[in-house]
């Protein structure tokens, strides 16, 4: 698990690395993690979720927790299918769109095990509590 921290400050990706982010349904990635993905791994305007550049897009801006689970789901799915990645999760939800760790990090319980997926320590926190 140690190994599998994503920083709480990414500024340069490897070539396999992908930055995933919490965006909204409308792909408007102007503030936060989005804006970065957008003006640097070529996240996608109008795009807001799934693969896109360098970035993987998990909208958070649409409704509470129960409203986020199908994307994380389909998330953890694509990146069980695709080894060759490994995913840096940021804290999707917990910037603007105003949800606290212990909110969305049980969500992510299903990638606990998933090698190439990386969790804020935040997340790690709250999950290893249960």
């Amino acid at each position: 698990m140690e190994t599998r921290i994503t920083s709480n400050r990414i500024t340069e990706l490897k070539p396999n690395e992908i930055f995933v982010f919490g965006s909204n349904l409308e792909g408007a990635h102007g503030g936060g993690a989005a804006y970065l993905a957008w003006k640097k791994w070529g996240a996608i305007w109008g795009q807001g979720t799934g693969l896109q550049g360098q970035t993987y897009a998990i909208p958070t801006m649409h409704g509470g927790p129960e409203s986020i689970k199908p994307y994380v789901d389909q998330f953890i799915g694509f990146a069980k299918e695709h080894a060759e990645y490994v995913f840096l999760v940021t804290e999707i939800g917990c910037g603007i769109a105003g949800f606290a760790p212990k909110e969305i990090a049980p969500l992510f319980k299903e990638a606990m095990n998933v090698p190439n997926i990386h969790l804020p320590q935040r997340f790690w926190d709250v999950m290893n509590a249960k």
